[in-house]
């Protein structure tokens, strides 16, 4: 009896030493997750973007995380500029349709007002997450080249294929980080 009994202890010990460290691990995965893998960085510029467009901010973080990883000096093989990579061209374009002639991409927050302005303009265009994310990697006329084709569009408004394997992952990623942004701050963006 002595001997079964010692066992339960020993194992009641060591059943409440598995919880606790699990729980431990749990919390300092979650804080690791938080301030590294989706980090709140530029939160306030980022929201204030995102209410202006009426993009949801979990979105506008994940395409930010995904573009540049928050790194405002960012410029792409391509040209592309700062948070949201918008490259030179693009801007060009987005400055004429909200009617300006100066800006600086490098700005943050001229940066993010013109990516969630282009993000938005994409979306009324394709009325989609999957072909808006694919358009801002893409291009606008790729994936209107591929809503043409049948072996990557059955009806013209909606991708069944992404010929692109860079923009297949991209438009997976950007998805992937919404769901954790908005798991991991969800009310907290809502502002």
């Amino acid at each position: 009896m002595l001997k079964r009994t010692r066992f339960l202890y020993i194992m009641m010990a060591f059943l409440c030493a598995v919880f606790w460290l699990v729980l431990v691990f749990g919390a300092a995965y979650k804080m690791i997750e938080k301030n590294y893998i989706y980090p709140l960085r530029y939160e306030n510029e980022i929201v204030f973007a995102a209410d202006k467009y009426g993009m949801d901010a979990a979105l506008l973080f994940a395409v930010v995380k995904t573009e540049s990883g928050f790194n405002a000096g960012a410029v792409s093989k391509k040209g592309a500029v700062g948070l949201m990579q918008i490259l030179p061209s693009t801007a060009q374009f987005i400055a004429r349709k909200k009617g300006i002639s100066e800006y600086d991409l490098k700005d943050v927050s001229i940066n993010l007002d013109f990516g969630a302005y282009y993000w938005t303009y994409l979306w009324n265009k394709f009325g989609d997450f999957t072909e808006t994310a694919a358009a801002y990697n893409a291009g606008e006329g790729t994936v209107k080249n591929w809503l043409k084709n049948a072996a990557y569009s059955e009806d013209g408004k909606r991708l069944k294929v992404i010929p692109y394997p860079e923009t297949a992952a991209y438009v997976k990623k950007i998805s992937e980080s919404k769901k954790r942004y908005t798991k991991l701050y969800g009310k907290l963006l809502d502002k």
